[in-house]
């Protein structure tokens, strides 16, 4: 079995997740987008199964900073592009347990996950 969790180390939510994991001795890599940079073939994926309305944070002050034609004029194209200059627009964290890929965390969400 093969997990990762993708996010940013100062991150609340990440810290949440990782405090999950680790109480229910799940073994993890932690990938950090600022340390570790994101491969666009990973994001290419993830866009192809998400879409941009699943993967982008648009609570976050990285969406907010975006020029309103940008917001309006989104796709996966516009996405993938500034998703890969700013990573940190991804919601977070994104975990990959085997082929299962699940965005945000809900402890409930991912009891279940690991329950399999």
């Amino acid at each position: 079995m093969s997990t990762t969790l993708y996010g940013i180390k100062n991150c609340d939510t990440i810290k949440k997740a990782r405090k999950w994991l680790d109480n229910q001795s799940i073994d993890y890599q932690f990938h950090d987008f600022r340390v570790d940079g994101l491969e666009e073939q990973l994001l290419d994926s993830w866009l192809e199964q998400l879409g941009w309305e699943g993967l982008i944070n648009k609570r976050g002050t990285t969406w907010r900073q975006l020029s309103d034609e940008q917001k309006a004029a989104m796709d996966n194209t516009l996405a993938r592009a500034v998703i890969l200059e700013n990573p940190a627009l991804i919601k977070r964290p994104v975990l990959i347990n085997n082929e299962h890929i699940e965005v945000g965390f809900k402890e409930p969400t991912y009891q279940t996950i690991f329950a399999q």
